[in-house]
């Protein structure tokens, strides 16, 4: 599946030096992991019949092409100074406070960039439904946002940094 090259990537300064983070590991230590493993598997002799050399294979692959995406990734990014968040609109780089009326329950989010995106830590992307549907929204707005099984009923409670 290709990726549409021209999306624009939005970053959070703590974003971006994730992928910094870990770009610098793959570079360093994985690649170093993943060379030792080659030589080992060589050495066992007939790499026609040796999975021990096919699978390291696979993981330099794999490897590589992480190391490429992260690499374009931050070549490309677009990096939000929260600093400069408005605070009266939801935009990129919001922490929002909704009041969930289908479950009674309030819940924060912070709207990031999708290559950011992780919403067991509450970052929800501006791509996701519920990310789109509060972009541009005020505190006191109420959203009916459509998700898989219908749709939900949010109220904007508080925009923070």
């Amino acid at each position: 599946m290709m990726e549409d090259t021209n999306k624009e990537i939005v970053l959070t300064q703590e974003g971006y030096d994730k992928l910094e983070e870990e770009l610098e590991l793959l570079k360093t230590t994985r690649r170093k992991e993943v060379a030792e493993r080659l030589k080992i598997a060589i050495s066992f002799g007939d790499l026609s019949e040796n999975a021990e050399y096919d699978e390291a294979k696979k993981e330099q692959a794999s490897l590589e092409e992480r190391i490429i995406k992260l690499e374009n990734i931050t070549r490309v990014a677009t990096i939000i100074d929260e600093a400069n968040v408005d605070l009266n609109i939801v935009t990129i780089g919001s922490t929002v406070i909704i009041y969930d009326k289908d479950f009674d329950e309030e819940v924060e989010y912070t709207i990031v960039g999708s290559a950011e995106a992780d919403p067991y830590d509450g970052k929800i992307s501006n791509e996701s439904p519920v990310g789109k549907a509060l972009l541009g929204s005020k505190k006191g707005d109420n959203i009916e946002v459509v998700v898989p099984d219908g749709f939900t009923r949010l109220e904007v409670r508080d925009i923070k940094r």
